[in-house]
């Protein structure tokens, strides 16, 4: 069987080697899809996710919108005194101005959490957390735009200082560079910003549940017991970010046409190989060759165009992703290629089941009907 099927492929090496290309091109696109998603949703929504509190407290009006957030000092002294919460701490966050050296100035979001309390990086790569105020980690995707280990950045106006001490990964947030400093520092640089503000209010409260509390059952009791404010587990208050759905929505659909395109392309292949192919199937079915057998070398034939496509577009996205994506942290996963590659393998088995059918009802008579067949009319 295999050799007959290498043969066929070998025999008819540019007919073969056009259908893997398109499929590799097409299957390149939903990986570099999928890795562009991946990486657009890190960049909006990591910097959130990558901390340590498993519980967010928003105030009810912000519907779920880090920036229109804003809580009070009672409102954290209440959430911590729900039954099941471990530590609840104020936790800041904004955007700010960052002067990165030589005047250039970048937009950079900034978290402020208590040191030692939930809301602290958990994906530190390098260097080490905050000891003190005045220091921050940064996002490594950009330590090389002046945030790197031992850099200064000035936050304006105000001129506030912030030396980096550590970079952690997928820690940025809003897609620009973010900086998680302690909750003094960020009260200074709220108060540069605005000197003449009363006072700094919390953005969210950064909750740790007790040992063996479910977060999602510990949100319900915190809406439950404190008024004016919406909790939610960290996956959630991810989900309900404004844009997330937009993003993760336009991208599927996407996905989904590249998947029917690869389907109708084998499907289209394939059988048009078939019909081609129809007297000299029958022939075999004639001389012996069981249904089975004719089967299984058109299942091989499909295997091997979507297993060498397959590798070609991971080829192709290991290139694309060493050229960088516009500060975007896009990496070649191999989980997600086996994932989509063992998906394209489906389906593309799937999509053959109409030239099997095909060749599941030859008739092995019909090569005695035909003078191209060696038939006796």
């Amino acid at each position: 069987m295999l050799r007959l099927a290498l043969t066929e492929i070998r025999r008819a090496k540019l007919r073969f080697g056009l259908l893997i290309g398109a499929v590799a091109l097409l299957v390149f696109l939903i990986l570099f899809q999928q890795t562009l998603a991946a990486g657009l949703l890190g960049s909006f929504t990591g910097g959130l996710e990558n901390q340590s509190a498993e519980v967010l407290v928003f105030n009810a009006d912000a519907r779920g919108a880090v920036e229109g957030s804003v809580v009070t000092p009672d409102q954290v002294d209440a959430v911590a005194q729900v039954d099941g919460v471990a530590r609840a701490e104020p936790l800041g966050e904004g955007t700010f101005t960052a002067d990165v050296g030589e005047g250039e100035l970048v937009d950079t979001t900034v978290f402020g959490f208590v040191l030692g309390g939930p809301g602290e990086p958990t994906t530190l790569v390098e260097g080490r957390l905050p000891e003190r105020d005045g220091e921050a980690v940064a996002s490594d995707v950009d330590a090389d735009a002046g945030f790197g280990i031992g850099d200064v950045v000035s936050i304006v106006p105000g001129d506030v200082p912030v030396e980096i001490v550590g970079l952690a990964s997928d820690a940025r947030f809003s897609v620009q560079p973010t900086l998680y400093t302690t909750y003094a520092t960020y009260e200074q640089l709220v108060v540069a910003g605005n000197p003449e503000a009363p006072s700094v209010l919390p953005t969210l409260v950064a909750v740790q549940p007790e040992p063996g509390i479910d977060p999602e059952a510990l949100a319900t009791s915190i809406d439950e017991a404190v008024e004016g404010v919406d909790a939610s587990d960290v996956a959630t208050a991810i989900d309900n970010l404004p844009g997330v759905g937009s993003i993760t929505q336009s991208f599927a659909v996407i996905l989904l046409l590249a998947f029917i395109v690869v389907v109708l392309v084998t499907w289209v292949f394939f059988l048009i190989l078939t019909v081609q192919k129809t007297s000299s199937l029958t022939l075999l079915r004639a001389v012996g060759a069981s249904t089975w057998f004719l089967l299984a070398n058109i299942a091989l034939q499909v295997a091997i165009v979507a297993v060498a496509g397959i590798a070609l577009a991971a080829g192709l996205l290991w290139l694309a992703t060493r050229g960088g994506s516009g500060g975007l942290e896009v990496t070649a996963d191999p989980s997600l290629i086996l994932r989509t590659g063992a998906a394209i393998l489906v389906l593309a088995l799937v999509s053959s089941i109409a030239s099997m059918r095909r060749v599941a009802r030859l008739d092995p008579a019909a090569a005695t009907q035909r003078q191209a067949g060696g038939g006796l009319e």
